[in-house]
């Protein structure tokens, strides 16, 4: 068959917004709630700050310092605490009041004035729950809901001049080599291709660039790397947990008084921006 006669699928036919539905719904991680994020605060802020997504971020954006920002779910301030420096006034939104508390500490840390934190989610009424309209916003790899138009549609209202988003590319930060070791399968559902592609059909003419990390996965030791680990893989039995410590134990190396994983992985996360005077959503 040749290429051509193979291409019989109109993309632009596709329903998007439900395709997204769908492929979520096929998704072998599980969904994280706020309990979930709660309990992780402190590790994934930790380690969220000391990778190069940050400042590759804001490089991105280019702040402008009249800037009024919001930044929705915000989670520990990975994005809200470097880019009070450099704008107006940050709202920081997040549905894990953990989160919050650690923003509202950096703030008092850094002696930051220009940060303000909301307890909401992407399902509340933003009215009601404080949040108003802002000059950019912005979504940094928070957009696991169940309806991506309407969440898109929600970030695109409440933003005067530009919004971003961002979110996985492929895996993401998931270590597909351990679930193979676990023999559990990994499928993280749609990333963001399914964001690309309802933006266009929303009539939004995104601008679109990737961020890269490496995760070479250093820790202090293999308990510290086991805890490091365990939030990708929920509910893990006590033979899972064994073979995952065989796996560990076979893939550290002591480096410079740590320990290090023999192999490196390239993160990518997709980055998508418009303008509201060039195309905001119909």
């Amino acid at each position: 068959m040749h290429g051509c006669e193979a291409m019989n699928t109109d993309v632009a036919g596709i329903d998007w917004s439900e395709a997204w539905k769908e492929a979520k719904a096929k998704r072998t991680v599980g969904t994280r709630d706020n309990k979930f994020w709660d309990r992780r605060a402190p590790s994934f802020s930790k380690h969220a700050s000391q990778t190069v997504y940050p400042e590759a971020f804001l490089n991105i954006m280019n702040p402008e310092p009249h800037w009024t920002i919001l930044d929705m779910a915000c989670g520990g301030g990975t994005l809200a605490i470097p880019l009070a420096a450099k704008v107006g006034e940050v709202t920081a939104v997040d549905f894990s009041e953990r989160m919050l508390d650690m923003v509202t500490q950096k703030c008092r840390d850094e002696n930051i004035t220009n940060v303000k934190t909301i307890n909401g989610s992407w399902e509340d009424d933003w009215p009601t729950r404080g949040i108003g309209t802002y000059d950019v916003s912005i979504a940094s790899r928070s957009l696991v809901v169940d309806d991506l138009r309407a969440a898109i549609l929600k970030l695109d209202g409440a933003a005067r001049e530009r919004v971003y988003i961002s979110t996985i590319v492929g895996d993401g930060p998931y270590d597909r080599r351990m679930f193979d070791a676990l023999g559990r399968p990994l499928y993280m559902g749609p990333d963001y291709i399914y964001n690309y592609n309802l933006l266009y059909q929303m009539g939004i003419h995104a601008r679109l660039t990737f961020i890269e990390e490496t995760a070479n996965g250093t820790f202090e030791s293999l308990e510290d790397a086991l805890n490091s680990v365990h939030w990708m893989l929920d509910h893990m039995t006590p033979e899972e947990e064994e073979t995952l410590t065989h796996y560990l134990a076979k893939h550290l190396t002591p480096t410079n008084g740590a320990w290090k994983l023999d192999y490196d992985r390239t993160i990518r996360w997709a980055v998508m921006w418009w303008d509201k005077k060039t195309g905001g959503a119909r």
